[in-house]
């Protein structure tokens, strides 16, 4: 049977508005309406699951998700950037922030680099691709991006060139051999 993989993005929260990166912290209460807004648009799925952190399982909750924490989708590790609004990174290390876009390998802020992060999601990608089931999986924009980059083949530069706001979903789907984009739906 092929698989269905939907990837949502969790709902905003302060971070998303101040342009931070981001805390364990909840989503605002206009994402938790829109999240339950979405969920007649929501597929049908054999299984749930969600990152583990607070964003993601309330937007799972909003959803009316009853969704597994999974590990494996937790948010990309940006170690001493967490809290600090990027302009004020950018102002105080823009050596730093050019050298972390710029290079896939980099781990400038001492978290995890995007090839640590592509690394971490292929396996569990290629899991959910021989499952051969239909599965949502709320997580983050940074997971969203690396595996499109993982399911298309596309080199972890292209990490950067894919846009996901909150609540966007992604719709892939895979069969024995490989996995296919099939659309990305903004946020209304």
């Amino acid at each position: 049977m092929p698989t269905r993989l939907l990837l949502i993005a969790h709902g905003a929260t302060d971070a998303t508005r101040r342009a931070a990166f981001p805390l364990d912290e909840p989503i605002e209460a206009a994402a938790r309406t829109a999240a339950t807004a979405l969920r007649p648009e929501t597929m049908s799925a054999h299984r749930a699951c969600t990152a583990p952190e607070r964003r993601c399982r309330e937007t799972a909750e909003a959803l009316g998700l009853a969704a597994e924490l999974q590990p494996q989708l937790a948010d990309l590790d940006l170690g001493r950037w967490r809290g600090k609004t990027f302009d004020a990174v950018l102002a105080t290390d823009p050596a730093a922030i050019a050298a972390w876009t710029a290079d896939p390998a980099s781990p400038t802020h001492g978290g995890e680099s995007i090839d640590e992060m592509l690394a971490r999601i292929r396996p569990w990608l290629e899991q959910q691709r021989q499952a051969g089931e239909k599965v949502i999986a709320v997580t983050h924009p940074a997971v969203i991006r690396a595996a499109v980059v993982v399911a298309i083949g596309a080199p972890s530069s292209s990490f950067w060139r894919i846009d996901i706001g909150p609540l966007t979903r992604v719709d892939l789907r895979g069969d024995e051999r490989r996995w296919t984009l099939r659309g990305i739906v903004a946020a209304p």
